[in-house]
């Protein structure tokens, strides 16, 4: 942005703790101030402070910062009321990536509505199901979490909406493509490749292709976003837009109109108490899941590190005593690790069975 000057008030030379001020010197200050744009836009202003006997100035520089307030695209709720309540982004989107076929004119959102159970639900993701003018189905998810099984769910789902399109009676020939496209805000392959189109081909002569009924594409949003020669035009500008949606530098070189609209729908939902809470709600059953897997593994950790030291217990009161009786094997299979560590210590000097556990 240009920078604006202006002339200061005169200089005047104050005495410091370690001499005196000279008009001769000329000191250059910097401070910074924060103001929020009334469309939510955060702002950074910097003043330049040139002081000189002669001219001295003051600069102000505008500096876009990133705005906190703004919600992150990527969070599936919110990715969902920015695109299934704007079919010409979905469009524009679904064209993005397949800018090989021809594109979508128009689109119908199936399932534009969010249940409460969905918010709040843990291991699930909100897509949109949508379908254009020729009976195409699209299935778009944004994914921010890799799940155990994630590939099989993926197909799972994309099997089951080609398979709910025939009505009894119908015949086979009536069945529409079933595309789904899923934007993983995450590395899933190992392979220097971030956009990649599944489809029914052969393993040995890749270019006979069975059928192009069932699609599945996938953009490894990081991955792209580092090798940025993989993608090009419109899908590299709506890389860009979700992965960089709060630098505004990067931002304002996108001139696609879609972009532009995009990033208007955001502040707009940005700024909706029923939005905002949706997706407090949304995150708030994100880290639930999150938390309640890392608990789940904690405890399988605690339980298998239990079970080895109770069969190692068990091994040395056979060793030394023969075979347990069956009160001894109830009391080692609800032993805490504290009780087993103490009987672990005893088993070496005890004479008799019942010393180990006495106490």
């Amino acid at each position: 942005m240009t920078a604006q000057a202006r002339p200061a008030r005169p200089f005047r030379s104050r005495p410091s703790g370690r001499g005196r001020s000279t008009p001769e010197a000329a000191h250059v200050r910097q401070m910074k101030i924060c103001r929020f744009h009334p469309q939510m836009q955060r702002h950074s202003m910097r003043f330049d402070v040139t002081v000189t006997p002669a001219a001295p100035t003051i600069t102000y520089t505008d500096v876009r910062m990133p705005d906190p307030s703004l919600l992150d695209p990527k969070l599936d709720v919110v990715f969902k009321r920015l695109f299934a309540e704007a079919p010409d982004l979905l469009a524009d989107l679904i064209n993005a990536v397949r800018s090989d076929e021809p594109p979508i004119v128009e689109l119908q959102i199936l399932n534009p509505q969010i249940a409460p159970e969905e918010l709040s639900g843990k291991f699930i993701v909100l897509d949109i199901l949508a379908r254009d003018i020729d009976g195409q189905m699209f299935n778009i998810e944004m994914q921010t979490r890799v799940h155990a099984g994630w590939s099989s769910r993926s197909l799972y789902y994309l099997a089951r909406t080609l398979g709910r399109q025939l009505q009894a009676g119908e015949s086979y020939t009536e069945v529409q493509p079933v595309v789904g496209i899923h934007l993983m805000d995450f590395d899933l392959f190992e392979e220097s490749q971030a956009c990649w189109a599944f489809e029914l081909r052969d393993r040995r002569y890749p270019e006979v292709r069975l059928d192009r009924r069932l699609q599945l594409y996938l953009i490894e949003l990081p991955k792209a976003d580092r090798l940025r020669s993989q993608a090009r035009g419109a899908l590299a500008d709506w890389i860009a837009y979700f992965k960089h949606w709060q630098e505004e530098a990067i931002m304002q070189r996108i001139d696609r109109p879609a972009i532009r609209k995009a990033r208007e729908r955001l502040q707009t939902l940005s700024g909706e108490d029923l939005v905002r809470h949706q997706a407090f709600v949304r995150e708030r059953a994100l880290h639930d899941e999150v938390t309640e897997k890392a608990e789940s593994r904690a405890q399988g950790r605690a339980e298998g590190k239990i079970e080895g030291q109770t069969n190692f217990l068990r091994r040395q009161l056979q060793a030394r005593f023969g075979p347990l009786p069956a009160a001894i094997e109830r009391h080692l299979q609800t032993a805490t690790e504290s009780e087993l560590a103490v009987w672990a210590e005893r088993v070496l000097f005890a004479e008799r069975l019942e010393q180990v556990f006495e106490g």
